[in-house]
């Protein structure tokens, strides 16, 4: 496998992204929310999951299937730049068509037209999601590159926040700057993407070959986004700015730990995909068992102590104003454990296999089950409605694609060891429920009672030498004593 990267350094250089992704907002979002309040980021939420829709068009499901497509043939630089320009082609055609359709309908609906600007503003990311390719970039897994130059672009962004937003009209601003640090990056993307492949057109191009496969990743594509942005433009719709602003603080703490979730899977579909292609499925099995054993490591602490600390975290993080959140949030946290696995045996197996209608038909169903549930509780719960209807779909969707991977992933379940697991989760809550007697601040309660919880968790699963918990420690150690003893031949 040429120029084949260490999955550790992908690992790590995601987990850096992952932390970028979560201290960006942690920093940024508590002075926002309280500046612009529910109503404000409301607005914006609104907008950009509208967007989503037309992104959603535009992209026809090239994110994942870009990925596939050019991890298989990134050995032949020749194949890979036919492939990279075909693929490419197809995205900016249907970019063109997506801002066609969305021009229309931003002079023509009432509730889009309320905010043309901020629409506007957002609707950039279409642009700037076709010329990023950053499909190109995964499938050669490139994340030191990708990590290094996200960054880059969070802390520009961060500095603007505070530069520029200072009352509840600068909604627009935040919109704009949104977009700013997670999109506009892809410029350079565009401009460095000639180190891997041909930037003159080759010809002869077989657009045919993509366009099935493409078909089913965007029907993918289309259920995901659909039971992904449904309820908050449902709630946009149907209820207030200030309900999707409540909802949106939910979502936020949830986005930001089911990064932490999918980190390791992230990195794992271009060489699952390589694996497959060149028949090593032994290979395949065994990262696909660590994705699963590291999700329900990972997964179930989070979803209980974010359960426990819902109040103190909405608090912490946007203010008083959003108490409103609390419920939706303790409602929506289990989805984090649910996405986790659902994304590792959908993206990183079902789809290097070749399987994607299975996480199709499951994706349909939860957006079905999506839809006639909001429905149901939107218009009476508001944001905890549409937290019920999340919550359900994913548990569909999981379900769905566990039964239909039954025969391939029940030895992988099978090596997860759920008694520490169990046990770790239990006497961290235990250890750490007592802190909310205290009647502490926010952060102090939040910082105190995430070291008493983990930290038991952490113990716990060392007492019992469950493996992968064995693994990261070792390497975590064995960079430590390599640091040290390196610094020790300096002095000497």
């Amino acid at each position: 496998m040429a120029g084949q990267k260490s999955l550790k350094l992908n690992f790590i250089m995601n987990a850096i992204l992952t932390m970028s992704s979560f201290i960006f907002p942690l920093i940024t979002f508590p002075y926002v929310s309280r500046i612009l309040l529910p109503e404000g980021t409301g607005k914006v939420s609104f907008a950009t999951s509208v967007i989503s829709y037309f992104a959603m068009f535009a992209q026809l499901g090239i994110p994942t299937y870009g990925i596939r497509a050019c991890a298989k043939v990134r050995d032949n630089r020749k194949e890979l730049t036919k492939t990279a320009q075909e693929i490419f082609i197809i995205n900016f055609v249907m970019t063109i068509l997506a801002y066609m359709v969305f021009f229309v309908g931003l002079f023509t609906v009432p509730r889009l037209r309320q905010d043309k600007m901020l629409f506007i503003i957002v609707s950039t990311t279409l642009l700037f999601n076709a010329i990023g390719m950053e499909w190109l970039y995964k499938a050669l897994e490139q994340y030191t590159y990708i990590t290094v130059r996200s960054i880059i672009f969070k802390f520009i962004a961060l500095i603007a926040m505070f530069v520029l937003i200072h009352e509840k009209s600068d909604y627009v601003v935040y919109g704009g700057i949104s977009i700013f640090a997670a999109s506009a990056s892809n410029v350079f993307n565009f401009v460095y993407a000639h180190k891997y492949v041909g930037m003159k057109p080759i010809g002869e191009y077989n657009f045919k070959r993509h366009l099935k496969p493409i078909a089913v990743f965007f029907a993918m594509s289309c259920a995901t986004t659909v039971y992904t942005n449904l309820d908050t433009v449902m709630l946009g719709f149907m209820k207030t700015d200030t309900d999707v602003g409540y909802y949106n603080a939910a979502v936020k703490i949830k986005n930001i730990l089911v990064s932490v979730v999918s980190s390791l899977g992230t990195v794992l579909l271009p060489r699952a995909s390589y694996y497959v292609e060149h028949d090593m499925l032994n290979e395949f099995k065994r990262i696909t068992s660590k994705a699963i054993n590291f999700v329900w490591l990972v997964a179930p602490p989070l979803v209980v102590y974010f359960i426990l600390y819902a109040k103190e975290g909405i608090v912490l993080l946007s203010g008083d104003a959003y108490l409103g959140s609390v419920s939706a949030m303790q409602l929506i946290m289990p989805t984090v454990f649910l996405i986790g696995l659902s994304g590792v045996m959908g993206i990183q197996i079902l789809v290097p296999l070749g399987r994607e209608r299975i996480v199709l038909h499951s994706e349909i169903a939860g957006a079905i089950v999506d839809l006639i549930i909001n429905w149901m509780f939107i218009p009476s719960m508001a944001s905890v409605g549409a937290a019920i209807g999340t919550l359900v779909a994913e548990a569909v969707v999981t379900v769905w694609q566990f039964v239909a991977l039954r025969d391939t992933v029940t030895v992988a379940y099978r090596e997860v060891h759920y008694l520490p697991i169990i046990i770790g989760v239990l006497l961290g809550g235990a250890a750490s429920v007592w802190v909310k007697s205290l009647c502490w601040m926010e952060f102090p309660a939040l910082a105190l009672s995430a070291i008493l919880f983990f930290g038991v968790y952490a113990l716990v699963l060392t007492l019992a030498k469950e493996p992968m918990t064995m693994e990261i420690e070792k390497y975590a150690l064995g960079k430590l004593r390599r640091r040290f003893k390196r610094a020790d031949h300096r002095q000497n």
